[in-house]
């Protein structure tokens, strides 16, 4: 055990944090822990992942963390070990932080990672020790998996289980885990309280609100934020349909809608709609579980959900193909973005990547470039092409979709840019450029449900279940 000091005086032994599984969720986690002050030790089965996190390598792009890891490896506060029983027997706190992936050919989620973690923990238990679940589980999972820590851990060892979600955001993760915005944790005795108040110490003298409840709730908690959060994305994408159809602008009535304070104005942008590793699956297994037990709005509303947002792929492609004169066959396609948002270079469920391999698979010529999801794309889609820079990508191109808003593309010179395609052509699939400048600068400029001002001429807006075209004059 580590130790404390407390009022300058009394010295008293700190747990020791265990974190199991050293992905996204669990690497930036444990690095917070050592970050905290705890001596921490992250346990994975992938050597190859381990030794470079041990060199203070991350295996995706995550802003802070590399030099976050960097710095605890080397006070020693912070190391990495296959050996799971060496690790559980060395600490007193065990984080659950596997993976919880959608299972193959069904919406839910495949739990078995947290069970193997959680059993695992439990066997080798050598003395009293609390096991918190981060991982997002459907509702119900964490009664189960207390039975499997009484089916397991040793005889006269006692072990308690408690579960508190995790609100990281990719891009952002390190400051959400040092400085969240909430804590939560379901199922705690007051023995456990007082411990986990002691590991979240430093967030809470920050006065991070604290929210203790059952096992059930804070399981839904973090399923149920991810739902609202995408139920919120679907909601302005569908209404930019009505906006493009009519001609009235998306941006400008969200920005209206924001100044309610009953609805705030974040995750109402409308475009491509969400991806990645948690709100696809999240509000897929919330489904399942809610078709589960009966819970039919629940399911209603997330298909209903899921499909608006699979639908704004579809209406990118349309907009491709109505651009290029009814067909991409043999024309040059530049695509900007492939990870599902800025700041990170995570390509699962990535609208962005999906939309550019939909196109090659049509016969485009996709050139495909994004500042960090290059390699991570390619791994998922070797067949399209990539380029080293923007400038390479939009050489020669018919037309030009950004995909992801990344700073490279809105803050670029538009001007210089037009020198270097085929056609001025550019598709705002982000709602992210400023309109005005590249349309000044001689582009063609579609977006998502939202006019365009064309230089020398007023705004046209064509009818129609299209999406808005204009033109520089």
């Amino acid at each position: 055990m580590s130790e404390q000091q407390q009022d300058g005086a009394d010295v008293r032994p700190a747990p020791v944090i265990s974190v199991i599984g050293t992905g996204y969720l669990g690497a930036t986690h444990a690095a917070a822990m050592a970050e905290m002050g705890f001596d921490t030790i992250g346990v994975d089965v992938d050597p190859a992942k381990l030794a470079a996190l041990s060199a203070g390598e991350v295996p995706f792009y995550e802003p802070g963390l590399p030099e976050l890891i960097t710095k605890h490896v080397a006070t020693g506060k912070l190391r990495f070990t296959a050996d799971l029983a060496e690790a559980v027997a060395a600490a007193d706190v065990h984080f659950v932080c596997v993976g919880t992936p959608q299972k193959a050919g069904s919406h839910a989620a495949n739990l078995t990672y947290v069970e193997a973690a959680t059993r695992g923990v439990a066997e080798h238990l050598t003395h009293p020790g609390l096991i918190i679940g981060k991982s997002t589980v459907p509702v119900g999972t964490a009664e189960r998996l207390r039975g499997i820590v009484r089916e397991f851990t040793p005889s006269g060892i006692t072990a308690e289980l408690v579960w508190n979600p995790e609100f990281l955001r990719e891009g952002k993760a390190v400051d959400d885990t040092l400085h969240p915005d909430r804590l939560v944790w379901g199922g705690a005795s007051a023995a456990a309280d007082a411990v986990i108040r002691e590991v979240y110490a430093a967030p809470i003298a920050e006065g991070t609100p604290v929210i203790t409840t059952d096992l059930a709730t804070a399981e839904l908690v973090k399923v149920s934020a991810n739902a609202f959060l995408a139920t919120k994305i679907s909601f302005i994408n569908a209404i930019s349909e009505m906006c493009a159809i009519t001609g009235a602008d998306v941006t400008t009535l969200a920005d209206a809608l924001g100044h309610d304070v009953r609805i705030g104005r974040k995750f109402l942008n409308a475009g491509l709609g969400f991806g990645g590793g948690c709100l696809p699956k999240d509000i897929r297994a919330l489904m399942h579980r809610a078709n589960e037990i009966d819970a039919g709005r629940v399911v209603g509303l997330m298909q209903q959900v899921d499909e608006i947002n699979m639908g704004q792929r579809e209406r990118v492609i349309d907009m491709t193909i109505e651009a290029l004169g009814g067909s991409v066959l043999n024309r040059r396609v530049a695509v900007i973005g492939a990870a599902f948002k800025p700041l990170t270079d995570d390509v699962r469920d990535s609208p962005a990547l999906n939309v550019a391999a939909a196109l090659h698979l049509r016969g485009a010529q996709v050139s495909l470039w994004d500042p960090e999801a290059n390699e991570t794309a390619r791994r998922s889609f070797p067949t399209l092409t990539y380029a080293a820079s923007k400038e390479a990508a939009i050489e020669g191109a018919d037309v030009v979709l950004v995909l992801t808003e990344w700073d490279d593309i809105v803050q670029a010179s538009p001007a210089a840019l037009a020198s270097l395609v085929g056609r001025r052509v550019v598709i705002d699939a982000r709602n992210c450029l400023p309109v005005a400048d590249w349309v000044e600068a001689g582009w063609t400029v579609r977006s998502l449900g939202r006019p365009t001002p064309v230089t020398g001429a007023p705004v046209s807006v064509a009818a129609g279940a299209n999406d808005v075209l204009a033109t520089a004059r």
